[in-house]
């Protein structure tokens, strides 16, 4: 009789810490984008649905479950499965992709002043330009250059118009090597946009824009930066070196004017590969 008490209420012991155990481990009711957990959250402004007249505000919402999901179209003879959600999303991505046109700014790619030539391979830009013997190359990559834009954590619920959206701007990480003639190594420095330095306000001295990251000697023509060799990190750098620096980028072209003009051909080389995304997933949904 006694062990079956000790067992009854070693039983409901357990009942009781499983239960307050699950209730530990419920999540808060908070959508994902209030609280990112980490940088690499997707940005809230780069969203299907948010610079789309056919998007959240207009009350789409995708068919996440379907009882004719599963439903093969016999129209098409590539062999794949089509279905109902595969037609409304395909219907979804050619509005889109008109709206991604409408807003597009640069049809073209725009020119860099100062004699530089561009060099385009996928989503990788190379500019190039000699000055007295020396070859300057700048090299940088659109993929994950837009930061992320948490401004509407404030007011959850509610969505801005779509003409009160900040601008989408691309700042990507880039690389400048400068080689002198009959040099076996060029010198690489691997710069960055600050996030606090993007804008400076009225009577505020100027700065610059993009900062030095590290700064390091690289064999000529190596594609792959060399762990083996020294790198300088300016992290905790004597500023008058730091300054020496930036003018020794400034003295061959790279300076804040440069760094303008690369924003804004980076963030229309970033707008193109996103239309073109666009575009073939469009193509691959409906096997055009």
């Amino acid at each position: 009789m006694l062990k079956s008490v000790v067992r009854a209420v070693g039983a409901a012991v357990r009942v009781s810490s499983a239960t307050t155990s699950t209730a530990r481990a419920l999540p808060l009711s908070c959508p994902t984008l209030c609280t990112p957990s980490s940088a690499t959250t997707r940005p809230f402004t780069r969203s299907l649905w948010m610079l789309s007249n056919n998007g959240a505000s207009s009350g789409y919402r995708p068919k996440l479950f379907s009882s004719k999901a599963l439903n093969p179209s016999l129209s098409c003879g590539c062999g794949g499965l089509h279905t109902e959600g595969d037609k409304a999303f395909g219907d979804f991505l050619s509005d889109e992709i008109k709206e991604e046109r409408r807003i597009q700014k640069n049809k073209s790619l725009p020119k860099m002043s100062g004699g530089w030539e561009l060099e385009m391979n996928g989503t990788e830009a190379k500019l190039t330009r000699t000055v007295a013997g020396e070859k300057i190359a700048v090299t940088f990559n659109v993929n994950n250059s837009i930061p992320p834009n948490f401004e509407e954590e404030a007011e959850q619920g509610q969505q801005k118009p779509a003409e009160e959206e900040p601008e989408i701007v691309s700042t990507p990480n880039f690389v400048v090597e400068v080689t002198k003639q009959a040099a076996k190594h060029s010198l690489v420095f691997d710069c960055h946009f600050p996030e606090d330095e993007m804008s400076h306000g009225e009577g505020e001295e100027e700065s610059d824009i993009f900062a030095i990251r590290e700064v390091s000697f690289q064999p000529e023509g190596d594609t792959d930066w060399k762990e083996t060799s020294y790198t300088l990190n300016t992290d905790s750098l004597d500023w008058a070196l730091y300054d020496h620096l930036m003018d020794f980028l400034a003295d061959r072209g790279v300076d804040n004017t440069f760094a303008d003009e690369l924003m804004e051909l980076s963030t229309a080389v970033e707008h193109q590969e996103y239309i073109k995304f666009l575009e073939d997933l469009q193509g691959f949904v409906k096997c055009n």
